[in-house]
């Protein structure tokens, strides 16, 4: 009678089952030496010090690291102030030189700045808006295209959804009073696209007053650290005091591609003195997108820009 053969594949199962366990064992012995050398770490999962959405006692201060274009400007470094709406503060986005250009190159065609009609898309004057101001055409000298760059690297945007470079200037009492910076009728987002950032950026400094408002915004506004040096109007919302060269980047509209209504703001000089007078930059980007600047604002359109 013929033997019965032994199978040899139990030894091969427990040959198998070392391997894995010896490879375990060899993997949590690597993970607790890179936990003792700081190499990794385990996340907190302590509630009791994260930061609250709309907190404002705690704002970020990040650093920006230097470019070609930043030659004869200060310290860099961008404060994320606000997620309802969202806002950014790039403090000396601008040189001194760069400023007293754009303002020496918009004076002789400043002209009564004017607000868009809802119905019909065109320019209308307004009582609601009484500063002036005029457009430098996009790319109109190297100067600009620097600063369209500088935008768009700020931004994330490309430079041809930008609208054309605005300069503004407020004098005593002058003011825009709360509006959208994004369009509320058909021609324009048919035409161009919507308004999706606003870039402001200021090209002089004020005695006092000329902030930017943001009275709809959420949050704890008056624990920003600047709030003893607002004047009154400003405590009305979340406030950025005009600096020159600072930029203040806004979204007009929310990750999902929908309006913002918390990003409705207003300008307004209030002093009677001679020395508060406001020159703003605004571009604004379309979606095409919109960025607008203080002091200056470059306007960007959403249309040819997937939001």
């Amino acid at each position: 009678m013929a033997k019965p053969r032994h199978s040899r594949f139990p030894g091969r199962k427990s040959s198998s089952s070392t391997m894995v366990l010896t490879a375990l064992i060899m993997f949590t012995f690597l993970v607790l030496i890179l936990l003792a050398l700081g190499i990794l770490s385990i996340p907190s999962s302590n509630l009791g010090n994260s930061h609250k959405p709309n907190d404002l006692s705690t704002i970020a201060h990040n650093v920006v690291g230097k470019n070609d274009y930043d030659e004869g400007v200060g310290e860099q470094w961008v404060e994320a102030i606000s997620w309802e709406p969202r806002a950014f503060i790039y403090h000396n986005f601008l040189s001194k030189e760069e400023c007293e250009y754009l303002i020496d190159l918009a004076k002789p065609h400043m002209g009564k700045s004017t607000v868009v009609n809802s119905e019909t898309g065109k320019s209308k004057d307004s009582r609601v808006r009484t500063s002036s101001g005029t457009f430098l055409p996009r790319g109109r000298d190297k100067i600009i295209r620097n600063i369209e760059k500088r935008i768009a690297d700020y931004t994330f945007i490309p430079v041809e959804h930008g609208e054309g470079l605005q300069v503004l200037h407020y004098e005593v009492g002058q003011k825009y009073e709360p509006h959208y910076d994004y369009f509320m009728d058909e021609y324009n987002t048919q035409n161009g696209g919507q308004r999706i950032a606003t870039v402001l950026m200021y090209l002089s400094d004020v005695e006092e007053g000329g902030e930017t408002v943001f009275p709809a915004a959420k949050g704890n506004i008056s624990a920003v650290p600047w709030w003893n040096e607002l004047s009154e109007c400003g405590k009305g919302g979340l406030s950025v005091k005009p600096k020159m060269g600072d930029a203040l980047l806004f979204w007009n509209m929310k990750p999902d591609a929908s309006l913002d209504p918390s990003s409705l703001h207003v300008d307004r000089i209030e002093l009677d003195s001679l020395l508060s007078l406001l020159y703003l930059g605004k571009v604004e980007v379309r979606a095409l997108q919109q960025v607008e600047l203080g002091a200056f604002f470059y306007q960007i359109r959403c249309s040819d820009f997937p939001c």
